[in-house]
């Protein structure tokens, strides 16, 4: 199921110029009114035939003869019958109308740019032709009818929605209609079709999970039918007749915690077993004076207790109960909304949160390795950086001439070394760590937005902590509280729960484990020799016990919930269902309950109006399970929140690591980059683990000469062309070929090209030289290449297609040639996550992107650098010049090593420019006209086709842009 049909529509234009921009050809006027009549008078019922379109609204577009225009879209038309949907419209005194008609996003029926010319009465307009009748006049007045009955047994969903149209009518409205439950795992729905004679469906959980027949939807026909294992059956018989009434109640379910938040009460438990499946939960909150309910209550204490229900109505006994205190008044409202644009247009400054600079002294924490790695004796606690930091200086950020800032995991993290935010423990909390009075996550994404800048969040939906994830799964581990271990297990404090802040108040030295170690064995444990010594010592020499320490292998974790291995081939099937490292368990992701874990988790952050997310390790989840699941999930929720135009570039880049220089990963597809940004071809099984199976299987089969490609990121000649997003998965993606790479930015420009028709589209590309894991070539130092090669490097990614993206410091060449990470093996300083705060000391306010209005301190020596001055000039010329920053390009007709030409059309505007990095060259078969080169001022004038540039030199760059504005910015150490 296309998941755009009735949410991803088009945000209306501004009244006005709407007729203008949106209408191209049609001659109607440019006026707001809408028309209206008070006189009682004509009406015209339009009949509009949907046989020949695919679209998913119809709206008339109109104007009473002599009267003004609908605002644009127009009014929007429901469906009649078959093939058929229907206006009435008043004309109060005129005869007549004129119209068109659109599916609100952009496409136009405007019969060929004359609109028709409609009468009063009944009038339908099928393929250009006007008649008068009403097509849906039926002599018996009977329609058809649908019974619908659906199976979750292989799906686990509690509730089932079915989102439907007749076939040649209108879609429900998502998540469309609530299904009844019939008998074990069947749901059932009878549905009036009118005069179709059969349906078109999808169906959904309520909650992001949907079952669209692997994107081709469902036909089903009227009558009865059942749809199981995405196979409709039509002529069906009841499914549920004769099956053995359920009398066996679910057990209680246990694990109820209770968390207060502001005025409400967050809780969660362990699901319930019976013997055909839970399908819902009661529960049952008592509190201050007035018994069991849940508002108007006189205390601020509140019990919970929990009991399952399954599909016959048979309901368990009570869970044990669960307390938790509430604060006096509300918490503060969520204020965020994402700034909404095209991410192309902004440029990403890459930051540690927890390493970049540090506004809170009172939230830094240097946990259990403080002194084991060093840390200490530099005075350097992992966690350093904060919120309040990173919004002292946004500015900095906005005077280099970023305007998105990508930020490491904010969810509460639990490990021994969690300072980057990749050992996700609580995922629905962000982490103490990093917020401060006045300056919570909130705050920092209202602040980034307030000077035009966006907050692209890092996110894990593969792997948890190795403590498991609260509210999920915890695991239990064996501790031995004797001489050895007694600094480490904490003992169970009641009422004390780990925030990775406070310090546990007993021993007054660790940050609490004592909900995570039992020296007793719990009931129903699985872990495998429980408490046994394992032969084997610390690094301390203390002795090591069986079911000491998480293990995917050691039956600690639930198989439904977590994966039971460690990766053995990262290039195959199991680096999807496997262990990374011991601190990284690894979620089972095919599994509905952790897929709506995680799905909840991230729709708190997207309510707060993060603009995007970059996601770790996407390669180690399938692709299916992605298109499937969280992406459209995630495409929902900002529509339901912020509507369909946030949605539309709401950013989603993902990791898929490939560390080899080719275009295909080791010649698995389903290993490499650009595989992940297109949206299945094939059918797979309804159950997510099989799908992902049998997706694999395929697609190695087909290898990588039948794979989609694309003409999105490339010019048909000179011309820019509409590029077709209808095969997007949602997820674009970090280029790894040109990041592997960049140890030569000729070698970058070159790989990167080369791959491009098989991404999506390569100008949403996420491009960078190094990161927090990586150098070029897979080196584990931070680039080392030279400052003329990082600002050839620079030049080459502020003009080429894709997203230009800086890790911290990298602007002034900072711990170059230091290993990235080491653990805690050696301190944080001698890293390339070293802490980055010393060389922000002081002030600083930008007044615009790239223009310091004012600094001081260690900050005003810092952005005086020479790379710091190209970056910030490279930001200008590309903030001017749009085809830099979502032009598609080519090289053809071009000699020169790195040249290229780049167009973006859209409207008003017409953008054309020709490019050579460091080297000279000549454009062959361009538009002749007036060329400004936006680094030198030079004018061309261009008679000929033809257009010869000489080597500017290493780092610099030119820049011809056709009716261009000139010279851009000053000359600086690299552009002159």
């Amino acid at each position: 199921m296309r998941r755009t049909r009735t949410r991803l529509l088009g945000r209306p234009l501004a009244a006005g110029a709407a007729a203008v921009t949106l209408l191209g050809l049609l001659t109607v006027p440019s006026t707001t009114a809408t028309a209206t009549s008070d006189a009682a008078g004509a009406t015209a019922t339009v009949f509009y035939s949907t046989t020949t379109k695919s679209w998913d609204r119809y709206h008339l577009h109109y104007a009473p003869d002599g009267g003004p225009w609908t605002t644009v879209p127009g009014v929007e038309m429901e469906a009649a019958c078959t093939g058929w949907v229907k206006r009435t419209v008043d004309l109060g005194t005129a005869e007549g109308l004129r119209a068109t008609f659109t599916d609100g996003s952009g496409t136009w029926d405007n019969n060929s740019g004359r609109d028709y010319a409609l009468g009063t009465g009944d009038i339908t307009v099928k393929d250009g032709v006007v008649a008068h009748s009403d097509p849906c006049a039926a002599p018996d007045g009977e329609g058809n009818s649908a019974t619908v009955y659906y199976s979750t047994r292989t799906l686990g969903w509690t509730t089932a929605n079915i989102h439907y149209r007749p076939a040649g009518g209108a879609w429900t409205t998502v998540p469309g209609i609530g299904m009844r439950p019939v008998c074990t795992g069947w749901w059932k729905q009878d549905l009036d079709l009118g005069a179709a004679t059969s349906l078109t469906a999808a169906f959904n959980n309520g909650n992001g999970v949907w079952d669209n027949n692997g994107g081709a939807d469902y036909t089903i026909p009227a009558g009865v039918s059942t749809v199981a294992d995405s196979k409709v059956t039509r002529d069906a018989a009841d499914p549920c007749a004769g099956q053995a009434p359920d009398t066996q109640a679910p057990t209680a379910p246990t694990g109820v915690t209770a968390r207060a938040d502001g005025v409400s009460v967050v809780l969660t438990w362990e699901p319930a077993d019976d013997d055909t499946g839970v399908t819902a939960y009661q529960v049952t909150r008592t509190g201050g004076t007035k018994g069991d309910v849940v508002s108007d209550v006189g205390s601020t204490v509140f019990s919970d207790t929990v009991r399952a229900v399954d599909a016959a109505g048979n309901v368990s006994p009570a869970s044990a109960s669960a307390t938790a205190t509430t604060g006096t008044k509300p918490s503060t409202p969520a204020s965020g909304k994402p700034l909404g644009t095209d991410p192309r247009k902004d440029p990403i400054y890459f930051v540690l949160t927890a390493r970049f600079h540090d506004g809170d002294p009172a939230n830094n924490r240097g946990g259990s390795q403080h002194e084991k790695s060093g840390n200490a004796a530099n005075d350097d606690p992992m966690f350093r950086g904060d919120f309040k930091g990173l919004v002292e200086k946004l500015d900095y950020i906005k005077a280099l001439g970023f305007s998105a800032v990508w930020i490491t995991p904010v969810v509460l993290n639990r490990s021994d070394y969690d300072y980057h935010g990749y050992h996700g423990w609580d995922f629905y909390k962000v982490d103490p760590r990093l917020e401060s009075a006045g300056a919570s996550y909130q705050d920092l994404i209202d602040a980034a937005h307030a000077k035009g800048m966006k907050i692209y969040q890092d996110v894990v939906y593969n792997h948890s902590s190795r403590w498991g994830a609260k509210g999920l799964f915890t695991p239990t581990v064996h501790g031995m509280r004797d001489a050895q271990w007694s600094w480490y297990y904490d003992e169970k404090q009641p009422g004390f729960e780990y925030d990775g802040l406070t310090v546990e108040p007993k021993s007054g030295k660790s940050y609490y484990n004592g909900d995570l170690w039992s020296t007793a064995e719990p009931s129903g444990n699985t872990c495998v020799n429980w408490g046994v010594p394992t032969g084997g010592r610390s690094p301390e020499g203390y002795t090591l016990y069986n079911c000491q320490w998480p293990s995917p292998t050691s039956g600690m974790f639930p198989k439904a919930l977590y994966h039971q291995c460690w990766i053995g081939n990262w290039e195959g099937e199991d680096s999807r269902s496997c262990w990374l490292h011991e601190d990284l368990a690894d979620f089972n992701t095919e599994n509905a309950q952790v897929q709506n874990y995680l799905i909840g988790a991230y729709n708190k952050y997207i309510d707060m109006g993060v603009d995007g997310f970059r996601v770790d390790t996407a390669v180690h989840i399938p692709r299916t399970t992605w298109n499937r699941r969280f992406l459209p999930a995630i495409q929902e929720r900002v529509t339901q929140r912020h509507g369909a135009e946030a949605a539309k570039n709401f950013f989603v880049f993902g990791e898929v690591a490939a560390f080899v220089n080719d275009k295909w990963n080791r010649g698995s597809v389903n290993h490499s980059a650009q595989f992940y940004t297109w949206k299945e071809r094939k059918e797979y099984s309804a159950d997510d683990e099989k799908a992902a199976l049998e997706m694999y299987d395929y697609e190695q089969q087909q290898g990588t000469g039948n794979q989609p490609t694309s003409t999105n990121a490339f010019l048909d000649g000179n011309t820019y062309h509409a590029p077709d997003h209808s095969r997007f998965s949602g997820m674009n993606v970090i280029d790894m070929r040109m990041h592997m790479n960049f140890g030569d930015a000729s070698n970058a420009f070159h790989n990167g090209k080369d791959s491009d028709d098989s991404y999506h589209d390569a100008t949403y590309n996420v491009v960078y030289v190094d990161s927090h894991d990586y150098g070029p070539n897979k080196s584990s130092e931070r680039y080392t290449g030279g400052t003329d090669a990082w600002a050839e490097n620079m030049s080459l990614m502020w003009t080429f297609r894709g997203i230009p993206t800086l890790y911290y410091g990298s602007e002034i060449e900072f711990q170059k040639g230091k290993k990235i990470d080491c653990g805690a093996s050696c301190p944080l300083a001698t890293t390339g996550r070293a802490y980055y705060g010393a060389h922000l000391a002081g002030e600083v306010k930008a007044s615009g992107f790239s223009q310091v209005e004012s600094a001081s301190g260690a900050v005003a020596t810092t952005l005086q650098q020479p790379l710091v001055k190209h970056v910030q000039r490279l930001n200008q010329i590309r903030r001017a010049v749009p085809a830099l920053q979502s032009g598609q390009y080519s090289t053809a007709g071009i000699s020169g090593d790195m040249a290229f030409k780049r167009r973006y059309t859209s409207g008003g505007t017409d953008s054309f420019a020709l490019v050579t990095v460091s080297g000279g060259a000549t454009f062959t078969g361009i538009p002749n006209g007036t060329y400004r080169d936006a680094v030198t001022g030079d004018v061309r004038t261009v008679t000929d086709g033809t257009l010869t540039v000489a080597a500017p030199g290493k780092g610099n760059l030119r820049v011809y842009v056709l009716d261009g504005p000139g010279k851009i910015g000053a000359d600086g150490p690299y552009l002159k």
